[in-house]
């Protein structure tokens, strides 16, 4: 007699299920990426092309989704700060890290959302500044006693510094997303220590048109 041997149908299910989960996960990411917090369940079930269902047997709610997703980019900014760490030049672990910094909040409107603004209700965000903050210390202890970085300069500095550049990418995002490069190393050469180079300003400063349009960018928002 022959046998016919058939893979079990629950554990397909579930193999479904993990893709179809990681498609929403990376859907909702693109989707806070370039709009923000203000995003649906439905719309991310149409960039994930999966049913509204789908999406919402895995997810109760946004806040749901939003803990997923940025639990998951929060745990890469703490492996990037091990990174930072562990580089063998202080100053250019500090300005790696801060440049990563930069770049996924002044890219991501949605993670700019949430580190910037975190909300103690959102529970699985709570230890967020603890799961970073020992590493982001003494990255920057390691830069000060290299004599790299300005002596007074803390982490709550890092933090603010980073908020600054993100001001100037929001602003300058409609016409020019690429300027927040050169306000990200006039930061960093002002807090330098004097025996270190001054990064050059890769990028030119916005044209008188692009502030202009900026402006109008940001007093009248696009309706979405």
């Amino acid at each position: 007699m022959n046998h016919v041997t058939t893979a079990p149908p629950p554990r397909r299910l579930r193999a479904d299920a993990a893709r179809n989960q990681q498609r929403i996960i990376a859907a909702a990411r693109e989707l806070f990426a370039d709009r923000g917090l203000d995003v649906t369940l439905d719309d991310v079930a149409e960039r994930a092309g999966v049913g509204v269902g789908t999406v919402y047997r895995r997810f109760a709610n946004k806040q749901e989704l939003i803990s997923e997703v940025f639990e998951q980019m929060v745990t890469e900014l703490a492996e990037a700060v091990n990174v930072a760490l562990h580089h063998p030049d202080p100053w250019e672990g500090l300005v790696d890290l801060f440049e990563y910094s930069c770049r996924h909040i002044a890219a991501n409107r949605g993670f700019s959302e949430v580190i910037l603004e975190l909300h103690d209700s959102m529970d699985r965000f709570v230890c967020m500044k603890d799961q970073i903050r020992p590493g982001m210390q003494a990255v920057i202890a390691r830069a000060k006693v290299a004599g790299v970085l300005q002596p007074d300069i803390e982490p709550a500095d890092f933090f603010a510094m980073v908020n600054m550049v993100d001001g100037i990418a929001g602003f300058a995002r409609p016409v020019n997303p690429e300027v927040w490069e050169r306000y990200m190393a006039v930061i960093l050469n002002g807090v330098r220590g004097d025996s270190v180079p001054r990064l050059p300003l890769t990028q030119p400063p916005l044209s008188e048109d692009e502030v202009e349009r900026a402006k109008a960018a940001a007093f009248n928002p696009r309706k979405r």
